[in-house]
């Protein structure tokens, strides 16, 4: 495979990119050119806020081709357009032939939430001191137990399934409200949760969590947010700060009384205004931290 390698301006770049599929290229892909320097831009963008732009001030827009003829025609035929002006030729390269399946299988490995409780992909056999083990591999939908978020939701569940246990307890009812792949929802129910609802308005997600529970042989339903019902002893929401907000009165009807609201995908720097959302509600306290995020709690 060969791949063409092009420098665009911001303004080329979903023009450029548009054009490179129309020409069959087999992948496109866009990075900032200056990355890992002080010119470096963060692009990203949460729901119900304004979208992300196209592309960094200086991209760098790789296209894969089956042959090297393929790539030099489709140069040809794009240093012919209007919208080429501004960008750059960085050249044509051969890409060497690769086990794809095992380099992507390499960069996901055993991932622990503490010491005795681990993510393992259905590829590693779990390390000897693994207790708990949820079997997830990368798919469709978010959570695969890497992220910072997720992380901390998941040591959350542990402790608390934990203490219930030795209180005898019980986990009993839990809502993931946003489950991704169901990773939360499927701690829980390896944790104790005997009655464990999943639900997400996205329905690869929903698929994703269906599939996840039953690999990991724990019961989970799953489903659009209308089979939420009652009150569950936890309410966890992993999203992104701005639907949360939005949620405040709607997750904290789900509590029950002597219950826990547990809140995640939450910057530091946003701690204030998540407070003052569900100010009308509960207190919410910072419970965990991690690389510049933060898990709130509150209990009702």
């Amino acid at each position: 495979m060969f791949e063409l390698r092009l420098m665009s301006p911001e303004d080329r770049v979903e023009a450029l990119s548009d054009a490179l599929d129309a020409l069959d290229a087999l992948s496109v892909s866009v990075e900032d050119a200056d990355a890992q320097t002080d010119a470096e831009q963060a692009l990203f963008g949460e729901p119900g806020m304004p979208p992300p732009k196209e592309g960094w001030q200086r991209s760098r827009v790789l296209a894969l081709f089956d042959t090297r003829e393929q790539a030099q025609d489709a140069l040809e035929l794009l240093q012919a357009q209007a919208f080429f002006e501004g960008c750059e030729v960085l050249g044509i390269q051969n890409v060497p032939e690769q086990d794809w399946v095992r380099l992507t299988q390499s960069q996901f490995t055993p991932v622990d939430i503490t010491p005795e409780f681990w993510i393992v992909p259905t590829w590693h056999e779990p390390p000897a001191q693994a207790r708990t083990v949820i079997r997830l591999d990368p798919g469709l939908a978010f959570g695969t137990g890497t992220h910072p978020t997720t992380r901390m939701c998941l040591r959350w569940i542990a402790r608390q399934g934990q203490a219930d246990a030795d209180q005898k307890t019980g986990l009993t009812r839990v809502l993931d409200y946003g489950c991704g792949s169901g990773i939360l929802a499927i701690g829980a129910a390896k944790f104790g949760g005997n009655d464990v609802d999943a639900v997400d308005i996205d329905p690869a997600a929903v698929e994703s969590t269906v599939l996840n529970a039953q690999a990991n042989h724990v019961a989970v339903k799953a489903g659009q947010p209308d089979i939420v019902t009652g009150v569950y002893q936890a309410v966890l929401a992993n999203i992104l700060a701005t639907p949360l907000k939005v949620l405040a009165p709607l997750l904290w009807s789900r509590v029950a009384p002597g219950g826990s609201l547990v809140l995640a995908g939450i910057l530091a720097r946003q701690t204030d205004e998540l407070i003052e959302a569900y100010a009308p509600y509960c207190t919410l306290r910072v419970a965990d931290t991690e690389d510049g995020w933060i898990l709130m709690t509150a209990a009702n």
